[in-house]
């Protein structure tokens, strides 16, 4: 029987916690083969790109990527070495070294295969395998290169590794004691979920929660991998994401509100309205691995309109440089930028099936005087951007505005 347990940043950041750590992974080593993935510690990932900006402010993809890999490659080699002052076997491996083949995406590289063999190996021998999280090799025999999965990947190393392994389980181990119906750091009255669904879990991670990366729940869902996220420091109960079962419908049809405060809004201004147009412009930004959310297009006038999408913060240096070749090229008159608004959203798989939640949400943010910028909407998943000034307040009240409180 094997387990994965994923450790983040938090949960590894000082010896202290590394050694409470180790003694957790040697306590399951005694009843299943364990496969460890560990974060960088604290905030190893974050220093190091500060000092990589103060060097170049628009760093080459590439150095990037093999320079943050080394903050989970060290979190590894430390977590094994602290196993070893237990008196427990263990052995470190690089996201390459534990077969982990990627695209080659700098910043952003997708999972192409997993070649477990090395894993089993060293399981068999009775070690506990300790895998750097975040990362990958590409497969290119003579010039591989390390990759990176994006902010959040050591989620998606340790669901893709319990895949590929058949684990008996996948359990995320972070500061938190699972997933809420808000943010407990802003909503006091947050309640944990004791279960919630892929699809659910995915639109909330989509939309800003941070407790879970997003690819690692569409991996998830994939292939079947139930995933517990819990806390580090307790031995408590923590949030199953699950397949929907018919339990699930007797429930409130809002499971949780997510919010993102890490957005620009960018302003295409006077664009031609003509076919290909769009195409022009989302078609730069996909080659370029840049995600866009929260698309709006104004209605035309004498054949010309604005378009409007929303992007990471981390991207908009980035998208700028790309859109300006752009912009002449299909003789729009102007590229803005707006870093004062934020998302929010209610999520919930009873959303498609229960009419009035618009309503109910808008109603509820005019009361407070919150002004709605734009809406998007999925199946489960209603959306609004508006001022990050006010999100706080937002969250507060759709939480209350949806009982969130008697989940």
């Amino acid at each position: 029987m094997i387990i994965v347990q994923k450790y983040g940043g938090s949960s590894v950041a000082t010896s202290d916690k590394m050694k409470a750590v180790a003694s957790r992974v040697a306590e399951a080593a005694k009843k299943a083969d364990v496969v460890v993935v560990v974060s960088a510690m604290g905030d190893t990932t974050d220093e190091l790109i500060s000092l990589a900006k103060q060097l170049n402010p628009m760093p080459d993809g590439r150095e990037m990527d093999k320079l943050l890999a080394t903050g989970e490659q060290a979190s590894s080699a430390l977590m094994a070495l602290a196993l070893h002052a237990l008196g427990k076997g263990a052995v470190s491996l690089t996201g390459g070294q534990a077969g982990i083949i990627t695209e080659k995406a700098p910043g952003k590289a997708r999972i192409r295969k997993i070649d477990a063999r090395r894993i089993k190996q060293e399981l068999d021998s009775g070690k506990v395998v300790v895998v750097a999280g975040f990362q990958g090799i590409t497969d290119n025999v003579s010039s591989a290169d390390i990759t990176t999965l994006g902010r959040g990947g050591s989620d998606t190393t340790a669901v893709a590794l319990a895949a590929a392994l058949s684990a008996k389980s996948c359990e995320i181990y972070t500061d938190v004691d699972g997933v809420f119906t808000a943010d407990p750091r802003v909503e006091r009255n947050a309640r944990k979920l004791d279960t919630i669904t892929y699809e659910e879990m995915l639109e909330l991670a989509g939309q800003g929660a941070r407790v879970m990366h997003s690819r690692a729940v569409e991996v998830g869902e994939l292939y079947g991998v139930e995933i517990l996220v819990a806390n580090s420091t307790k031995n408590a109960p923590g949030t199953l994401i699950k397949k929907e079962d018919s339990n699930m419908e007797i429930r409130n049809p809002v499971r949780g509100i997510a919010h993102d405060t890490d957005i620009a809004r960018l302003t295409v201004m006077g664009v031609p309205d003509r076919p290909g147009i769009a195409y022009q412009i989302f078609h730069s930004l996909s080659e370029a691995n840049i995600s866009v959310d929260v698309i709006v297009q104004n209605v035309s006038d004498a054949g010309i309109t604005d378009l409007s999408f929303t992007v990471n913060n981390a991207d908009l240096d980035k998208c700028k440089q790309r859109l300006s070749p752009v912009i002449k090229t299909i003789g729009a008159r102007d590229l803005i930028s707006d870093c004062t608004v934020a998302k929010i959203s209610i999520v919930g798989s009873g959303i498609r099936s229960h009419p009035g939640y618009a309503d109910r949400m808008f109603g509820a943010l005019a009361e407070e005087d919150i002004n709605i910028v734009s809406i998007t909407t999925s199946e489960i998943r209603i959306t609004c951007l508006i001022d990050k000034e006010k999100i706080k307040q937002a969250i507060r009240t759709l939480h209350k505005a949806f009982e969130l409180e008697k989940v």
